[in-house]
């Protein structure tokens, strides 16, 4: 009887009805959490947090916004989370420029002439010949650490801002950069090596 009238209640004050939420949301939200982390269960447990964070919080959502909407905020603050508890230590800049000496020619700035960019040969728009690259380049995705999949997928997928994605992961700017950058030769060298 209790459960009833709390329900009555914040149906009435929020239009938000919590006993739905699982049914209806948990399978978006759980692609979501996928897209960004690559990891079953901690993007179930994610889920589960935001659901709960949700519930706590129900008495400050105004329905200003959809159910939805305000879920995907909550687990994106838990994603971001997530992320920073990850962050035991940062990444140095210097790194970064000692892995550009092997790539680039330490007094020209040119590409190495074994790390040269070699061309694709994607000249046709056949979407069996895009359907097979869009394979590789998830099965590249894949073999990403997560914190760089997460920033690449913000920047490029997402079409977030730099300085957002730094703001929501708590990463310095040259961090963010030389996430970038790793992530982009990675991909590059795992594309050039399967593909054709």
């Amino acid at each position: 009887m209790q459960k009833e009238i709390d329900r009555n209640v914040n149906q009435k004050y929020t239009g938000s009805d919590p006993i739905t939420w699982v049914e209806q949301y948990a399978d978006y939200l759980y692609g979501f959490a996928m897209s960004r982390l690559r990891d079953e269960d901690v993007a179930k447990d994610l889920v589960q947090d935001t659901f709960l964070a949700a519930l706590q919080r129900l008495g400050q959502f105004e329905g200003n916004s959809h159910e939805k909407t305000w879920l995907t905020a909550i687990l994106k603050n838990k994603i971001a989370d997530f992320y920073r508890k990850q962050l035991s230590g940062t990444l140095k800049v210097t790194d970064a420029e000692n892995e550009q000496n092997v790539f680039f020619d330490a007094e020209t700035g040119h590409w190495n002439e074994h790390f040269k960019p070699k061309a694709f040969g994607l000249e046709t728009h056949d979407p069996l010949i895009l359907k097979e690259l869009g394979k590789i380049l998830n099965a590249c995705l894949a073999k990403l650490p997560s914190l760089w999949f997460s920033v690449f997928a913000m920047k490029h997928m997402d079409d977030l801002e730099s300085e957002h994605i730094c703001a929501e992961l708590k990463l310095s700017s040259p961090n963010f950069w030389v996430i970038m950058h790793r992530t982009k030769l990675n991909l590059r060298n795992c594309l050039e090596k399967n593909w054709n």
